[in-house]
């Protein structure tokens, strides 16, 4: 049976799963660090980052843990990405038809990510002039971040399903961990930073280097 017929429920995690905002992700770090006067790392550095927690990124990024100006950076980036981020937000070219088609076909679509609710909303209608989900769990939404199955958990009582019909989607490690302390099926992308070794490492159905390439398994 294809992914697509064994599964009641389709959660995706967001930024470099559905979207490449790798660009606003950027200019919102170095905003921030360069208005602290942190030393800004290269570009792989902050990429690899991003699934964190905006205060676990900025301890990351200071090499400072548990950093007492964390919560003061992240009012900071979140203040940027309200300028920038949907500006600079990208959906992948499948992304919007993948998940069209999936709610046509009778399939639940979710979206469980650090991001804020608000903003995925507002990329989804500046970039797409659509909203094919039916739910989307942010970052507001929840107390415990992933890989916490906090928001994965709700998403699943929001849908009113079993936990076997349901699939999550993401392009992390973090993602991967999610899904395993949730106890749902989990598929890979490698649009991001964790590459096809890294994932092999966590209990998958599938690693795919695109969304279409899930879809077409």
């Amino acid at each position: 049976m294809s992914i697509v017929g064994k599964y009641k429920a389709y959660v995706f995690d967001f930024d470099l799963t559905l979207a490449d905002s790798s660009k606003g992700i950027l200019i919102c770090f170095k905003h921030t660090l360069e208005k602290f006067g942190y030393e800004i790392p290269d570009d792989r550095t902050i990429y690899n980052t991003i699934g964190l927690t905006l205060v676990d990124a900025f301890d990351v990024l200071t090499g400072i843990e548990n950093n007492p100006q964390r919560e003061d950076m992240r009012k900071e980036y979140v203040h940027k990405a309200d300028e920038v981020m949907v500006k600079y937000t990208y959906f992948y070219d499948d992304t919007i038809a993948i998940m069209q088609v999936l709610q046509h076909a009778g399939k639940k679509v979710g979206i469980v990510s650090t991001k804020f609710r608000y903003r995925i909303e507002d990329t989804f209608s500046v970039q797409a002039n659509s909203h094919p989900y039916d739910e989307i769990i942010g970052g507001e939404d929840v107390k415990n971040a992933k890989p916490d199955p906090q928001g994965l958990n709700e998403m699943i009582k929001r849908l009113n399903l079993d936990k076997s019909d349901v699939l999550y989607i993401g392009d992390s490690y973090i993602d991967a961990e999610t899904a395993l302390n949730a106890g749902v099926d989990f598929a890979g992308v490698t649009t991001g930073s964790t590459d096809r070794k890294n994932f092999k490492e966590y209990p998958h159905v599938y690693i795919g280097s695109s969304l279409l390439d899930i879809f077409n398994s």
